[in-house]
């Protein structure tokens, strides 16, 4: 017999065709904001969602936090849960919201939860 999950996704519930996969990045990605390295690890992982563009997902472990803040911005998907948010400081530049992360995910997503996102329109992603 499957066992109860304490916190299931209502998205999945409501919309059982709708996939997510995760799969690991080969090779070291990094993460930078105006030549300054934000991240980099060889244990990220792919993001696949529908029709949206691959998200790639680093350990929060190799992110440097000591260039994060956290906001009080939040956003909530009904297939992952309670997005958390982070301003970027480099130098005088100052990226807002521009890291997000889903500290508590549902329980279809926890693979993600010590996990970090960079939007790619504003943080330079690249792999090698």
């Amino acid at each position: 017999m499957a066992q109860a999950q304490a916190n299931p996704s209502p998205g999945f519930a409501k919309h059982p065709g709708h996939t997510i996969t995760l799969s690991p990045t080969p090779g070291t990605v990094t993460a930078s904001v105006d030549g300054v390295e934000i991240a980099r690890s060889s244990r990220v992982l792919t993001m696949h969602e529908g029709d949206y563009p691959p998200v790639q997902y680093f350990p929060r472990a190799d992110v440097n936090e000591a260039m994060l803040k956290a906001t009080d911005h939040s956003t909530h998907c009904p297939f992952k849960g309670q997005a958390s948010y982070w301003n970027i400081a480099v130098g005088d530049t100052v990226l807002e919201n521009a890291v997000w992360g889903y500290p508590a995910p549902y329980d279809e997503m926890t693979q993600i939860a010590d996990y970090m996102a960079f939007y790619s329109d504003r943080v330079a992603i690249s792999e090698a």
